[in-house]
């Protein structure tokens, strides 16, 4: 059996142990890696929260590695994902002496296009300075990479304004047609990871496998036995957004700027190309003039609602709405007509007519009737998109209870936070695992030696306008006392750019108080959005080493997972208030819609876990190792004001109450000071 090999490798007399300095044996990973075991030689599905520090890393992937079966691995994070590909797993390998093929392989946008690139280089147009720089860069270093994945290239970010014109989409690639085919990187990643052991993927990739497998074309991923999802606690978000349909102007436009260049260059003067595309463009002003919302100047944008038998956004004249809608299905077909009698001269033509066919597909589809489990909206800013999407992403899972020979045989789901009680059906039910086994896992951390939790209990509520300023002077003797080592998560971006605005007014009279008046360094404040996530981690790190000043770091969403600070890097995790969904999310309202279709009440029965695994996650941040010290200040009085505070504290780890300010900043007076470690120290 392999839960005897995974013991002995596992135990305190194991190669594991012998190789690791301070090993310690944690029963909770033991317990996972024991029904990781079970799920995979009965071929059944097992859904396991396992707490911070549990080591679940190597409880999935050991039992995984010695059970001779093929394995795919997908996470939510690409830093997971290198993290898995890069240090786990090769030092699990070579542990275990194993002989075995590993694959990566991430979505087509991480790819260098070298077809695209050298298009790109043929025409200025589009391409700004900036562009035109990274251009440059991305060509010297296309001669030397072997992989061709973009996040080799230094500096280049993933929003940078060169990555549309050097990098392939479902819609633009040419596939087999392409000039560059036989030597494209993306199919080369595709081969390698076809003839592996073992892939490392990420959830958006395991979704786009599945529209394209659902739909009849050669799948993207190899057939495995077993799929273990870490960071499960976003599958079903994830799953959302890729099962929906979506026609935008970006969209569209996007067409008409491809079609443009790819006509004048392959079919110049056979059509008049310029009037056709000028025709869809107007169609797509005229259809955003007609919704009428939102604010064209500043891009502030509004959703509407999408119903009824004529699919009418709330708000939208009939007549309107249907002169639009027409308008622009006229438009697309007479451009796409058009270029149906120039296919043949270039493959580009070929896929750029089938794309339109495809746009228009999308529209005729969302102009069709939904059912319940499905809800349409409108996102109207400076432009428009109109989504269709499922309420859950559990069509994404129907095989997992299959029992016909094909598909995977074992599933593991496994994450810190899948909700806030034992059955974890927060996250069971929308994915359809009912049938799944569940299991909880508490963390070994020593959290009320090491952690402590303070909601401040004299803070307006987060919904008055004061809310922020009286939280930021209130964590301010914190931050000041720990020299930075601060990380604060907020829940909106506005509240983001106020506490960063806030702390930047303030840091340099700190520092000059501290220093009698003598101009001494101010603390950093890093934002989400002056950097990449990777480099704002690097910088907050790296902070208050060698006499430099320390850092705050401000931050939204993308942070609340994700984040590994070990050490005294992170002391202190600021939450501003309790993570609920925000209001107008169409999902969230047709979720609750159905909810009181069934007699539940939507608060209780979708809100409150959904906060909790927020709060978990946020919360998580803090305590890393056996030996962190940390406090947790959540400003938000309804935590002590509201009945179900209750509930959302007790999903928190137990850490230490404290009901004053005095006792907090005693409480951290009382910190072990250890050496500040390098990220990946």
């Amino acid at each position: 059996m392999i839960w005897q090999e995974v013991q002995a490798i596992l135990g305190p007399e194991g190669p594991i142990a012998r190789a690791t300095p301070g090993f310690q044996l944690r029963s909770g990973q033991m317990a996972m890696a024991q029904a990781v075991c079970e799920a995979i030689e009965s071929e059944t599905a097992l859904v396991v929260e396992a707490g911070t520090g549990t080591g679940k890393t190597f409880a999935y992937l050991l039992p995984a590695l010695l059970s001779g079966r093929r394995i795919l691995v997908s996470t939510a994070t690409k830093a997971l994902q290198d993290q898995l590909f890069e240090r786990d797993l090769p030092r699990l390998l070579d542990i275990l002496g194993l002989p075995m093929r590993a694959a990566r392989l991430k979505g087509r946008s991480n790819y260098l296009c070298t077809h695209r690139m050298t298009l790109a280089q043929g025409s200025a147009v589009g391409l700004d300075a900036a562009a035109q720089n990274a251009l440059r860069r991305v060509k010297e270093w296309s001669g030397v990479t072997l992989t061709g994945d973009l996040s080799e290239v230094e500096g280049l970010g993933s929003r940078s304004s060169v990555m549309p014109w050097i990098t392939a989409n479902r819609d633009n690639c040419l596939g087999s047609q392409c000039p560059d085919f036989k030597t494209c990187h993306l199919q080369t990643a595709r081969k390698v990871a076809m003839a592996a052991d073992l892939v490392v993927i990420n959830h958006h990739l395991y979704f786009a496998d599945l529209a394209v497998r659902e739909s009849g074309m050669a799948e993207l991923l190899p057939s495995v036995d077993v799929v273990i999802f870490d960071e499960a606690h976003a599958l079903n978000e994830t799953g959302v957004q890729f099962l929906g349909r979506h026609l935008g102007s970006l969209q569209i436009l996007d067409w008409v700027r491809d079609t443009l260049a790819a006509t004048l260059r392959f079919a110049r003067g056979l059509a008049e190309w310029q009037t056709r595309m000028q025709a869809v463009e107007t169609a797509v002003r005229e259809f955003r003039l007609a919704l009428g919302h939102g604010n064209l100047a500043t891009g502030t944008s509004a959703r509407l609602t999408v119903s009824g038998l004529h699919r009418l956004p709330l708000g939208v004249e009939l007549e309107a709405w249907q002169r639009v809608q027409e308008g622009l299905h006229q438009a697309l077909q007479a451009a796409v007509d058009e270029l149906d009698t120039v296919t043949e001269l270039h493959p580009e033509l070929e896929r750029l007519a089938q794309r339109g066919l495809e746009l228009m597909s999308h529209m005729s589809h969302l102009q069709q009737p939904t059912d319940e489990e499905h809800v349409q909206w409108l996102e109207v800013g400076r432009h428009w998109r109109w989504t269709q999407a499922p309420l859950d992403a559990a069509a994404g899972f129907a095989s997992v209870s299959r029992r016909d020979g094909k598909g995977p045989r074992s599933w593991i789901f496994t994450s810190a936070t899948l909700g806030d009680e034992a059955q974890l059906k927060w996250f069971r039910d929308p994915l359809g695992l009912e049938q799944a086994k569940p299991l909880v896992v508490s963390s070994p951390f020593n959290w009320p030696e090491q952690s402590a939790l303070w909601v401040p209990s004299d803070l307006p509520a987060p919904a008055q306008d004061d809310h922020l300023e009286a939280l930021a002077q209130a964590v301010a003797p914190f931050i000041r006392k720990l020299h930075g080592r601060t990380l604060i998560l907020t829940t909106t971006l506005r509240n983001l750019d106020r506490m960063a605005q806030w702390l930047r007014n303030h840091v340099e009279g700190w520092a000059a108080e501290a220093e009698g008046g003598k101009g001494a360094q101010p603390l950093q404040v890093l934002a989400q959005g002056q950097a990449s996530k990777s480099s704002l981690l690097q910088q907050f790190a790296q902070a208050g080493q060698s006499g430099q000043p320390g850092a705050v770091l401000v931050a939204s969403v993308s942070f609340w997972e994700g984040v590994d600070l070990p050490g005294d890097m992170l002391q202190l995790v600021v939450l501003d208030k309790l993570p609920f969904a925000p209001p107008g999310d169409p999902i969230q309202e047709a979720r609750e819609k159905r909810m009181r279709s069934k007699g539940l009440t939507p608060f209780t029965a979708l809100s409150l876990p959904q906060a909790a695994v927020w709060l978990k996650q946020g919360a998580g941040r803090l305590i890393r190792t056996e030996s962190d010290q940390g406090m947790l200040i959540i400003g938000d009085v309804r935590l002590l004001r509201m009945a179900y505070g209750k509930r959302l504290l007790a999903a928190l780890p137990p850490m230490t109450r404290l009901q004053t300010a005095e006792q907090a900043l005693s409480w951290v007076d009382g910190f072990t000071t250890v050496s500040t470690r390098a990220i990946g120290s």
